[in-house]
């Protein structure tokens, strides 16, 4: 009678995320909840409600959300960021960044702020990027940024073509706003901003100064007035997905990825809300819309490195 060897199965190695797997993930995270903010807006505009009412959710919601853990970490001198500097990316990634990209649709059409503030957002940081942190803009890098600015332009389709005399005002107005927030992006790596820190500063310090702003030119009574059917998602999505989760993923990966290659996150946001928008807002994408999809996706890989040591750009 032979004997039983019961052999122990050799134990599968969990799989290793490098910090650049990583900050892609996050990266991917924040794009992802950016668009679904987008497709969101819409569906809650054409709900009744208005800008200003997202604005509320968004900062409001996260400054709540933010409070108890900014009390808890030195909130005279704002979890060692310090009024200055807090003050600073607050007025960047704060309310006037909103108000300055939403403010544009006033002046142009929504085409050219798909294309404009992302675009403006992208090289503006690659730019500073170079000049303050030394990193090299390679091969690879330019190119994946000209397949984003190009899957873009598709994304806008003919629109991006059309607009009246004011169409130039919307368009600066959209690249004020991308470059606020890359300003953002920039300046918290440089001042070594904790990523919990930035948005625990940037959330309470908006929600303290906006929604008394609020309360005092436009009132409560539209949002009492509205279905919890309709606030409830707005909440959740508006005030902790974009307004937190969204913020913490894109700053900890500008410091895992770098600013440059984390500037090309945003660029994802137009795509992500066209796909996210057909089942939030009941838009179904068009042939157009999903070839850039594929570009500015395409360009997003090689910008932030995948297929650097494959395909030997850079």
């Amino acid at each position: 009678m032979s004997t039983l060897v019961h052999a122990h199965p050799a134990p599968i190695p969990l799989p290793r995320f490098t910090p650049e797997t990583t900050g892609l993930a996050l990266g991917l995270t924040a794009a992802g909840i950016w668009g679904a903010y987008l497709a969101m807006a819409r569906a809650g505009i054409s709900s009744g409600l208005g800008a200003p009412e997202i604005a509320v959710f968004r900062y409001g919601v996260a400054g709540l959300v933010m409070l108890p853990w900014l009390l808890r970490h030195g909130p005279l001198h704002l979890a060692g960021i310090g009024w200055r500097q807090a003050s600073v990316l607050a007025l960047l990634a704060g309310p006037l960044f909103v108000l300055i990209g939403a403010g544009g649709y006033r002046f142009a059409p929504l085409a050219h702020g798909a294309v404009v503030q992302p675009a403006a957002l992208t090289l503006s940081a690659m730019l500073a990027a170079w000049l303050m942190f030394g990193e090299r803009l390679s091969s690879a890098r330019i190119a994946g940024m000209v397949a984003i600015i190009g899957g873009l332009a598709v994304i806008a389709g003919p629109g991006l073509l059309s607009g009246g005399q004011t169409a130039p005002i919307g368009d600066a107005m959209f690249a004020v706003a991308g470059m606020m927030w890359a300003a953002f992006a920039i300046l918290s790596k440089r001042w070594g901003v904790n990523p919990v820190a930035a948005t625990a500063v940037v959330s309470v310090l908006s929600a303290l100064a906006y929604v008394p702003l609020y309360a005092f030119v436009v009132g409560f009574d539209r949002l009492a007035a509205t279905p919890a059917a309709v606030l409830l998602p707005q909440i959740v999505v508006q005030g902790v997905l974009s307004g937190v989760v969204a913020v913490m993923a894109f700053a900890r990966a500008v410091q895992l990825v770098g600013a440059s290659r984390a500037a090309v996150f945003p660029a994802l946001v137009p795509a992500s809300a066209i796909m996210l928008g057909w089942p939030i807002a009941g838009e179904v994408p068009t042939l157009l819309q999903a070839i850039g999809l594929g570009l500015v996706t395409g360009g997003l890989l090689i910008s932030v490195g995948l297929f650097r040591r494959r395909g030997g750009l850079g």
